[in-house]
């Protein structure tokens, strides 16, 4: 029996499904929320700062040593530099500025990520090294949108959505003269890579080789410090290799070779 019609019947009445999936598919990856959350930070920058004041570059690709750097938002004004690191993360988030890794718990599951601070602070040191800033003219900020919840006390520079506007503004304090101001703006678009497809994708082949690096390490059990291979210099097992920890002889972390 042919059931050719039949199939063809089926695929017809449903046909509707596939750009549905192919649409649900796409809201839920990792790269619409982060252009999800760009375009909150985006909206919320352009209705609640003054552009006269604030001048807003999005999206900055900046060549680095070892690759390049790419920065959601810089925010450049008289009362200093603001690098904005975008996180879409929903559920309970928990950390603080020394921690390597926060978490991230949606009821039972819990999943680690990098700390966003340790993240930003590559930004602004590129920054500074490029427009000749310091410390004092450049600011980092991390704005989570989405349902998040902080559980742990949160330093004044990490906000929920729109709370990044209410940091910037508390920034009374002039640090840049109006022709820096414009000095700088000018700097980072001529500095910055051209934003194209392929200026992304380099970028995020330079972070996936950057992660598969740092997952290669092996970091102590004790303190989560780096490790090393260590060799047994005495005893029966002279000459095996060990990981050890670098912190070494205040942290004594060892981890089998496999």
């Amino acid at each position: 029996m042919d059931f050719t019609p039949i199939i063809n019947q089926v695929v017809g009445a449903l046909w509707y499904l596939i750009p549905i999936g192919i649409l649900a598919a796409t809201l839920k990856s990792a790269w619409f929320k982060g252009v999800a959350g760009e375009f909150i930070v985006n909206l919320s920058a352009k209705l609640f700062l003054d552009k006269e004041t604030y001048h807003l570059v999005k999206n900055v690709t900046l060549p680095t040593e070892d690759g390049s750097t790419q920065i959601d938002h810089v925010i450049v004004s008289k009362y200093g530099v603001f690098v904005i690191e975008t996180k879409n993360i929903k559920g309970w988030i928990f950390g603080n500025p020394n921690q390597k890794t926060w978490t991230q718990q949606i009821y039972k599951h819990k999943n680690k990520f990098q700390n966003p601070l340790h993240q930003n602070y590559k930004h602004t040191k590129v920054l500074e090294s490029l427009l000749g800033l310091n410390e004092n003219q450049v600011f980092s900020v991390v704005v989570f949108v989405g349902d998040s919840t902080f559980k742990t006390e949160m330093p004044e520079n990490v906000t929920y959505g729109k709370g990044y506007i209410r940091f910037i503004k508390s920034k009374v304090q002039p640090v840049l003269t109006e022709l820096e101001v414009k000095q700088i703006t000018s700097k980072i678009e001529v500095g910055r890579l051209t934003p194209s497809f392929k200026t992304n994708r380099e970028h995020v082949k330079h972070v996936k080789t950057i992660v598969a690096e740092k997952e290669s390490r092996q970091n102590c059990p004790k303190c989560g410090s780096e490790m090393i291979i260590r060799e047994v210099k005495k005893g029966q097992n002279a000459g095996n290799k060990f990981w050890g920890c670098s912190k070494f002889p205040k942290c004594r972390g060892v981890v089998n070779v496999t």
